[in-house]
């Protein structure tokens, strides 16, 4: 059914506003692709906060004049679906995957912060990790000393729940010595101490070795 005046009027605004507050939009072909996977394109691109649609090309350039993203109009040739994302890598992530797991989807350009991408230049955009892929991954590396840290302390736990014997304390032959040493004191003190040789006599007996 064509489209009258009012319906591309509200297609163009709707359009504009999108790309008002757009970093990144993606252009690809979609010729021949069945409805059920551009269904499932179009399920996984609300997920990750992209704006996918099918547009007339007249209509994106109007939508597109004036914006940053006119530069675009030149590639807005055939049968295209638009990505457009505020997020500056989740337009292009999104239609990159789909186009590995579907040939019938072929990127065609893109545009971010202003700058023209030809191919190469949205699938290298799609490879750069996500905000939230980035948080993860920041956050697995501040978490790893304390996992392990809790492993550890729940493997004491464990051994404790399961009867497993504390520690050794120290043996108690070390303190053996010392209490013979303690008993046998007495008993020297007792004996008389030898008598001093006097004054100005020799002893006979050879001293002691230290």
């Amino acid at each position: 059914m064509p489209l009258n005046v009012q319906d591309k009027k509200a297609i163009v605004a709707d359009v504009g506003a999108q790309l008002a507050g757009a970093q990144t939009v993606v252009l690809a072909e979609y010729r021949g692709i069945p409805v059920e996977q551009l269904t499932k394109l179009r399920a996984s691109a609300r997920d990750q906060g992209v704006y996918l649609r099918v547009l007339k090309n007249t209509l994106a350039r109007r939508a597109a004049q004036g914006t940053q993203f006119e530069p675009l109009a030149d590639s807005m040739v055939g049968p295209l679906i638009y990505g457009i994302s505020a997020d500056p890598i989740a337009s292009a992530k999104v239609l990159q995957n789909f186009a590995k797991t579907q040939d019938l989807l072929v990127i065609k350009a893109g545009l971010y912060n202003g700058k023209l991408l030809d191919v190469a230049g949205v699938k290298a955009l799609a490879t750069i990790p996500s905000r939230d892929e980035l948080l993860s991954q920041l956050l697995g590396v501040m978490l790893a000393p304390v996992s392990a840290m809790a492993r550890v302390l729940g493997a004491v736990a464990a051994q404790k729940a399961a009867g497993a014997p504390a520690p050794a304390a120290a043996p108690v032959e070390a303190a053996a010595p010392a209490a013979v040493a303690a008993e046998a004191a007495p008993e020297a003190a007792a004996e008389p101490a030898a008598a001093a040789p006097e004054a100005g006599t020799e002893a006979n007996e050879t001293p002691a070795a230290e």
